[in-house]
């Protein structure tokens, strides 16, 4: 009954609807109301992308991101600045009261932070056990329950001044505890550490410059605000080293404008005895897997000069060891590596950060001023704090220097008050002094009510008020401010500024040979069956072999002669082109069955082959011949890509059912048959090529009623004769009907 009582009193409090206002909800109860996809995208859209870039992928001008400052601030409070290490899931389960995203994406981050991982230039975490190595996608971390860690000795330059209000405190999620807004960085941090954040529309790569370098160079643009920093900094340093190849443009750029890319090398060296090449610093795009992977791989292409190579990295650090064969020269070889695998790879920056909440492109000069601006927005904001900590203090020995002219009328007026509460109101009469001041002598213990106590607390008096003084002159001088951010910037070299790991090389890349991947070239028959089996024969196997294998109900398609260096198009029902090489097939023999296709190409679920061909320059043409009687002439050239793509989509038009795809090369007469009896003979010369892939083609073949073409094929030129009948001078044309004439399929290659 209580229940139900108080379902009565909740019902009587909400406010009842009048009828009219009844009718109306019921009168527009599933209606839909039409509205421009504009403002839906900026009403519902346009918050979840500024989340997503705010909250989560840019780092800010302190160079974290807030997934990275809840984490270290998480492990400041816990005391692990100086203390011992602890277990990383205790960071982990601590983090969660400000960041309740799961405990693996909190710990994923502290794997990035850590030295174990090697992804930055100067960790913020000290770790201890499997933390992954950044360079390899195969060694993967330890559970958080193995690990330990704490914080960086670095750290202190992040958390020095947290505790004087030089950044704004905010409640966390659930109002429980305060976080800061930014961290009070006292070197550049954004540029210091690599940072790639992914949001929407948009994405921010930073790549990690010297310590020392970026800290002159900063201090050359506070006494400067023209300096060049260029002049000072010699570019990216990464955190595994490398070589950078030097280009003063496009560094330029990157300095300018925070966009642009660089060239990293891996260092190599030789060794003579061994006749092996190790490789000891990769670019920080790749992993020691992708490079092991496309060496094997230009290996069982033709590279003969490689025997063997192998992953030698252990805990003193990554090694990939290359075996040459006798005689190959190691300088030679690492030319044609760096070309033709990661082992140089370019690195694309965008300097993409937060700006006072607002994401921002900036150059390497803008984003040091901004962060100049921060730190001295902390410094005042330190100043001030400290400026009114002692004014505090000054204003109570004040009061206490009034007690000591009667230190027993002090005590008469405490022993002679009746009640507690008026001791207070009754000091603040006797000696002149304001309540602060009254309640901070009034706890004073009775041990410390003697002179020697009173004068050694007043005798600071003098000094704090030259400490005020100074204060309140350092807060109303610029140059003061930026003096102090000088020598928190020369500390900070002093203490953990280290050579460059990154060399610069400089290389004419003009001058060097473009080295492309090298082919054996020989001749061969490419072969290819109706269910999608592919075999590569020699033209000496296929001399001393019988008859091709195939499975059974399968046929062959196409048959072509060509050579390993061709290309091969494979095109499917669902209109996609798939590239491949003929040489990334291993040669075959006529009593096998050869590669089958749509597993090795990685083919869709339901998706089939309808069509194949080979080139080695892109040259010629081919006709797509539809059901509607139309075909479309495109160039081969129309399928070449400059990347190594490895399918296209919009191959042919969908508009008609295809028929066929004819190679005609340069030309070619091709006869069509449609299902009412009739034939027509063209030559490929009356249509003109178009370069758009899914050109709908021209009319060709005009078709009665509820009739389509059925097949099409190329006519072999001793062939035109006998069919002279069929052959058309001008297109579209019906065609006679077919009486006494072989199959079509059959005058077809």
């Amino acid at each position: 009954m209580p229940k139900k009582k108080k379902t009565d009193e909740r019902t009587k409090k909400q406010p009842s609807l009048s009828r009219r206002q009844q009718e109306a909800y019921i009168s527009g109860a599933g209606s839909v109301v039409e509205e421009p996809i504009t403002v839906t995208l900026e009403k519902n859209y346009m918050p979840y992308a500024m989340s997503v870039i705010v909250s989560r992928a840019f780092p800010e001008i302190d160079g974290f991101k807030p997934s990275h400052r809840k984490l270290l601030f998480t492990m400041y409070k816990m005391g692990l600045l100086s203390g011992p290490r602890t277990k990383s899931a205790n960071i982990v389960g601590q983090t969660m009261k400000l960041n309740p995203h799961g405990d693996q994406a909190i710990y994923e981050t502290m794997v990035r932070l850590a030295r174990g991982n090697e992804a930055l230039l100067h960790p913020y975490i000290d770790s201890k056990g499997n933390f992954g190595k950044a360079y390899s996608s195969d060694m993967a971390y330890a559970a958080s329950r193995y690990t330990e860690a704490k914080l960086d000795p670095i750290c202190n330059e992040l958390f020095s001044d947290i505790d004087k209000d030089t950044v704004t405190l905010v409640p966390n999620y659930d109002n429980t505890m305060l976080e800061p807004e930014l961290l009070p960085v006292t070197f550049p941090s954004i540029l210091v550490n690599s940072n790639v954040g992914i949001g929407v529309s948009m994405a921010s790569s930073i790549c990690p410059f010297n310590l020392k370098e970026l800290c002159e160079a900063t201090i050359a643009l506070i006494k400067d605000p023209d300096f060049d920093p260029m002049q000072i900094m010699n570019g990216p340093d990464f955190p595994g080293g490398g070589m950078l190849i030097y280009d003063s443009a496009k560094l330029r750029q990157i300095f300018d404008t925070g966009r642009g890319s660089v060239k990293i090398r891996a260092r190599y060296s030789y060794d003579r005895e061994a006749n092996c090449i190790e490789v000891t610093q990769i670019p920080p795009t790749t992993t020691v897997e992708a490079i092991i992977d496309k060496v094997v791989e230009l290996a069982k292409g033709g590279m003969k000069e490689i025997s063997y190579i192998r992953d030698e990295t252990d805990l003193n650090g990554l090694k990939i060891a290359i075996d040459l064969k006798r005689g190959a020269d190691p300088e030679q070889v690492m030319k044609r590596l760096y070309q033709l695998t990661p082992l140089q790879d370019s690195f694309f920056a965008n300097f993409n950060i937060l700006v006072h909440g607002y994401p921002k492109v900036l150059g390497v000069s803008s984003i040091i001023k901004e962060w100049i601006d921060f730190r001295t927005g902390c410094v005042r904001r330190r100043v001030s704090f400290e400026l009114k900590k002692k004014e505090e203090r000054l204003h109570l020995l004040k009061g206490l220097e009034r007690i000591l002219l009667d230190i027993d009328r002090a005590i008469k007026i405490v022993r002679e008050t009746e009640e507690e509460s008026e001791v207070v109101p009754n000091l603040m009469i006797g000696f002149s002094i304001d309540e602060v001041q009254a309640e901070y002598v009034a706890e004073i213990k009775l041990r410390h009510l003697n002179r020697e106590f009173i004068l050694n607390r007043i005798s600071d008096i003098e000094q704090l008020e030259a400490d005020i003084a100074s204060l309140k002159e350092t807060l109303g001088s610029e140059k003061k401010i930026k003096g102090i951010i000088v020598k928190e910037l020369e500390t900070v070299i002093k203490k953990y500024g280290q050579e460059r790991r990154t060399e610069i090389i400089y290389v004419d890349e003009s001058k060097e040979e473009k080295i492309t991947e090298q082919v054996p070239d020989y001749p061969c028959r490419l072969i290819f069956t109706r269910d999608g089996y592919f075999k590569k024969i020699t033209m000496q196997s296929l001399r001393m072999s019988g008859e091709q294998k195939l499975k059974e109900g399968d046929r062959i398609m196409s048959e072509l002669d060509s050579t390993n260096r061709a290309e091969l198009l494979i095109f499917t029902d669902r209109c996609n082109v798939y590239k491949t090489k003929a040489s990334s097939f291993q040669d075959s023999k006529a009593s096998l069955l050869g590669d089958y296709i749509p597993v090795l190409l990685k083919l869709e679920e339901g998706e089939s082959i309808v069509a194949f061909t080979a080139t080695t320059d892109y040259s010629g043409c081919l006709l797509f011949v539809y059901s509607n009687g139309k075909a479309a002439k495109v160039p081969l050239s129309a399928y070449e890509t400059k990347t190594n793509r490895r399918m296209l989509s919009g191959a042919f038009s969908d508009k008609s059912r295809l028929i066929s795809i004819l190679d005609i090369g340069e030309g070619a007469d091709v006869m069509l048959r449609s299902t009412n009896g009739r034939a027509v003979i063209f030559n490929t010369g009356m249509i003109l090529p178009k370069a758009t892939r899914t050109t709908i083609g021209v009319q060709v073949m005009t078709l009665k009623a509820r009739s389509e073409v059925e097949s099409a094929g190329i006519v072999q030129p001793e062939k035109l004769s006998e069919l002279s009948k069929f052959v058309t001078k001008s297109i579209p044309a019906a065609g006679p009907f077919l009486k006494g004439v072989a199959d079509p399929d059959q005058l077809t290659f």
